[in-house]
Parts: structure tokens; sequence; C-alpha cells
């Protein structure tokens, strides 16, 4: 059994701010600083800092090589990125006085994965492997397809909401990974329950994790469903916690762990994130999650 993370690879652009900017402002900004990112990069790095072997596909420019040496100096296995005649995806993130984010995202080579290269990906993986996406680059509904057609687990992060995610094969997806407004654009609900119960009816095979903040987050399986609270923390920076949090489950539930167990691993690990600035910089090890966990 093997995990991999076809999924995106951003330059991030950090830009802490006292409050967001507002149409027609010009605010100072606190700081800059140029880091590895995109949601991809981030869940992979939480794969491998939870103890997961995890190979990471996906498409960077000649800009963006410093983002698979981040990944291979956190154990990821980059022997399946390539690299593109394009410039690598950018993101511009503000950073509040309240550790709240806002961000502008340029897709860059995340859009240049076409099918020869997913088909010589895949020809790699096989039944019991597991594939981690997110929404953040070309092609996912023929990844998705491949995926299936092998006998691979499917975990899809459907972020960002896009007007054609309805147009994917989501009935292939083994578990999906949602937040609250996730979970309202594809269930048409409101309520964190009544989102799940419509899921839940309309992908019948899947299983769901839906996560609500600092409010905490929904586990809903074939056999059960249950609440995890969210572990406390003082927020620093938001940016990353929720890849953190998809990461650190995946790894868990590949290890063997309960659904219980993975969220409460997860929670701990996302909590662990926020107290610190930057994304993948603000990732956990496995080390620093169980030390906390036994406070």
């Amino acid at each position: 059994m093997r995990i991999l993370n076809f999924g995106s690879l951003n330059i991030d652009e950090v830009y802490r701010v006292a409050d967001f900017v507002r149409p027609g402002e010009t605010v100072p900004a606190q700081s800059r600083a140029i880091v590895a990112g995109g949601k991809g990069l981030n869940q992979s790095i939480a794969l491998a800092r939870a103890g997961a072997s995890v190979a990471h596909a996906g498409c960077i420019g000649a800009d963006g090589r410093f983002l698979a040496e981040t990944l291979a100096a956190n154990g990821v296995d980059v022997s399946l990125l390539r690299t593109a005649d394009i410039p690598t995806g950018r993101a511009v993130i503000q950073v509040s006085d309240s550790g709240q984010n806002a961000i502008l995202h340029y897709p860059g080579a995340n859009l240049d994965i076409d099918t020869e290269y997913i088909r010589k990906i895949f020809a790699q993986f096989g039944p019991n492997d597991w594939v981690l996406l997110q929404n953040e680059i070309s092609c996912v509904g023929e990844i998705m397809e491949i995926a299936a057609s092998r006998g691979m687990h499917i975990v899809f992060n459907p972020s960002p909401i896009t007007k054609n995610i309805d147009s994917l094969p989501l009935g292939v997806v083994s578990c999906f990974h949602l937040n609250e407004h996730e979970g309202a654009a594809l269930s048409g609900a409101t309520a964190p329950e009544d989102m799940l119960t419509a899921l839940r009816e309309r992908f019948p095979r899947a299983q769901f994790v839906l996560t609500l903040g600092d409010a905490g987050a929904y586990f809903a399986g074939r056999d059960e469903t249950f609440f995890c609270e969210a572990c406390p923390a003082a927020p620093v920076d938001t940016t990353g916690a929720g890849d953190t949090f998809t990461g650190y489950l995946v790894a868990a539930i590949t290890s063997g762990k309960t659904p219980r167990e993975a969220m409460a691993i997860a929670s701990q690990a996302a909590a662990i994130s926020i107290t610190r600035h930057g994304a993948s910089a603000s990732i956990p090890t496995m080390e620093e999650v169980q030390k906390a966990m036994r406070v």
C-alpha cells in the first residue's frame, strides 16, 4: 500500500497585515515572505511529518525548483514531479493580526497536467494504493477515473470549490475532506448535520470528514458518525491548518488507526499548526503531536 498525492505546488507570497485590504483601499504590509506552498505540497509534507511514505506528482516551472527541494527535504518522494515550460503556480496571501487569511491564487504550471503524464504516473500504482487529490490542478476528473479503474482508494479535498465541481466523477471518491463552505456547496444544506445527511444520500459509498474550524469536525462513515472537538489553541496564522488536518488524518487512517484515533491526531496537529506562522513551515512532526496529546 502506497500513498500518491497528485497535487498542486505554489510559490506563496505572504503579507502580514493589520486587517484584510478592502476594495479601493491601500494599506502597508508589516512583512513579506516567499515560501513553498500549495494545498498539494502542504498535504504531502503533513503526510510525511506524520510518518507516512508519500510520493508527490504534479507540475512546477523552472522557477519552482525550490518547491521540489522542500518536499525532498521533508522526506517526500519527488521522482514523479514534472517541470513545465510555464511559470509555477503562485498564491498571494494576506494574514491578518487576528490570524485569519485571504488568498489569491494563480494556477500556473498546476494546469499543465495532461493525459500522457497521468497514465505514466498511474502505471506505477494499483489496487489498495491511495491517491489524495485537491481541486487546484487540471484533469482532476481524469485522474479520479484512472485511479478508480486501478482499484485505488481516492481521497478528495474539493478546494477550491469551482462551478464545474459537479462535472467530476465524484461517485468514485472513497472519502471527501470538506470544510463548511465546501460541504454546503456539495450538499445544498447549511447546518453540518444536514450537510452530512445530504452527502451520504448523494454518495452512499463514500466517507466524509467535515471540518468546522475551531468548532471541531465530524466524521461520517458507513458504520459510525461522530463529532471530534477542536483542540484549544491561540491562533497566530490559520494558513495551512486544513492541509495539516487532511495530511495527518490520511496518514493515521492508512497506518491502521481507527477513525476516532485518526481524527484526534489530526485535530491536535492542526491546533499546533495555527500557533505558528506560515503554511508548510507550521506543520508539526508526529513527535510534537504525540507529546501534546500526552499533556
